[in-house]
């Protein structure tokens, strides 16, 4: 028999198509079959990560040193650097780097192939909860702020922010091009890198030391927002740079007007949201009658955030921001807070695992090079950063060392220019080296001495001009 063109074409669509499924069917089934084992992986890495982030806060705290601090050394002695428990592929790690992996290996009797699906769909599932606690961080941050204090510092923190990402980034890619012979992009790149400063480390640390509200805590809560959306902006031109040679203008513009719309947006919709918000709340009889219309509101503040390629987490801030506002702001804070205690331990824990404190090794030779160039990278992070202090003009008793300091630690933002970096291929070892050491010791310095900046200027301060340290 002899087939007509089209039912041959049909039956050969039809057979790749049968083909084409079986894979997919059989991959789907596997999913299907591992996930209580993921789910398992899961809940072991929370148990890691919760025992992690308790021991390493009590002793911090005992120590008289900042919990959050405590927080990420656990997360740097279960992760990469030395127990090797909780670990992510994003970091270049494999499923027999896991021990949790090795641990369900042997009691399931999983072959390599399922262990590595599990791997990852364990580590995407940590990943998303420990988004989500600096998103809920950033949340409660807001709610702890003052707008109209915000507002009234704003121009002092957009020059410390200003001031903040230029110096660095000058003095870092042309130091590195001048001392170092690097080439113009990667030292740009690495140059950027200097620029971020984590505002979840910062604000943490500012709660827990009580300056939050504080005329420098705001100034250091307002330029951090401000570093993080020209972090965003100069990361979309280097990222630009690497890929093509060139800058796109109309993506740099687009950001830089859209940050502001979201930004003014956010603050002026507190005056016409706040009455709204507080008579849904009044109206609704169940449980979460507050906090879950909060949720709502700082998620889709957050989703907005994201969609128009800023963060997440500044659409969560400005939610916290515009209900600061609300008379329910108090009640609202004490029950964000148990929520937070769940989540924001994971984001801390696991931005230290994260870290490999295996490029401090001096015995490799490519990680000698490095700690050079990170030595210079360091002194201008820091120095960089703590300059930005004395750019605040017309406060009278500011204290200009916390400011500075405040804006010193790199955190997830630091590692997420090293990461993109590393991807581009744009970086060598050495450099790609340099930056994660100056991440990692910028945010482990940062805690402490900013506790010593504020104890520096609170003691004095106290018997003679005690509302200038309330600000």
């Amino acid at each position: 028999m002899i087939f007509s063109e089209p039912i041959v074409n049909s039956v050969t669509w039809v057979t790749s198509l049968t083909h084409g499924l079986q894979p997919t069917l059989l991959a789907t089934a596997t999913e299907a079959e591992n996930a209580p084992i993921v789910l398992t992986g899961v809940l072991l890495s929370l148990v890691v990560i919760y025992l992690a982030s308790k021991i390493g806060g009590e002793l911090s705290r005992m120590m008289d040193l900042p919990p959050v601090l405590g927080e990420l050394l656990g997360g740097v002695v279960v992760g990469a650097s030395a127990l090797h428990l909780v670990v992510f592929p994003d970091s270049g790690a494999i499923a027999s780097d896991s021990l949790i992996m090795t641990i369900l290996q042997f009691i399931n009797n999983l072959t390599p192939d399922s262990v590595t699906s599990i791997f990852q769909s364990q580590s995407e599932a940590i990943s998303i909860l420990a988004e989500l606690g600096v998103i809920i961080l950033l949340f409660e941050i807001g709610l702890e702020s003052d707008l109209k204090e915000l507002t009234k510092v704003g121009y002092q923190a957009a020059v410390v922010a200003f001031v903040g990402v230029t110096v660095p980034f000058a003095a870092g890619t042309a130091g590195l091009m001048f001392f170092f012979h690097t080439p113009a992009i990667p030292a740009i790149f690495a140059g950027a890198a200097l620029t971020a400063t984590s505002i979840g480390i910062t604000s943490k640390v500012l709660s827990e030391l009580g300056q939050l509200k504080s005329r420098e805590g705001q100034i250091i809560v307002g330029a951090a927002v401000i570093d993080d959306i020209l972090g965003i902006i100069v990361l979309a031109v280097v990222a630009s740079l690497a890929k093509t040679g060139e800058v796109d203008v109309f993506n740099v513009i687009y950001l830089i007007v859209s940050a502001t719309v979201f930004l003014i947006g956010s603050i002026l919709l507190g005056k016409f949201f706040n009455q709204s918000f507080v008579a849904v709340a009044n109206k609704l009889q169940t449980r979460g009658n507050l906090v879950i219309p909060a949720f709502i509101f700082a998620f889709f503040m957050a989703f907005l955030g994201n969609a128009i390629h800023l963060e997440a987490i500044l659409g969560a801030f400005a939610a916290g921001l515009v209900l600061d506002e609300t008379d329910k702001r108090k009640e609202l804070d004490q029950q964000v807070k148990p929520i937070a205690d769940i989540l924001v331990p994971i984001f801390f824990v696991t931005v230290g695992a994260k870290v490999d404190l295996g490029v401090l090794n001096p015995i490799v030779p490519e990680n000698r090079e490095g700690l050079i160039i990170a030595t210079f990278l360091i002194v201008v992070a820091i120095i960089g950063k703590v300059v930005t202090g004395w750019s605040v003009f017309g406060q009278a008793g500011i204290n200009r060392l916390a400011v500075g300091v405040g804006m010193i630690p790199r955190g997830e933002v630091g590692l997420v220019f090293a990461g993109i970096g590393a991807a581009s291929g744009v970086l060598d070892k050495p450099l790609q080296a340099a930056m994660i050491i100056m991440v990692i010791l910028t945010t482990f310095l940062a805690p402490p001495l900013l506790r010593f900046a504020f104890k520096q200027s609170v003691e004095p301060q106290e018997t003679i001009e005690p509302a200038d340290v309330i600000g």
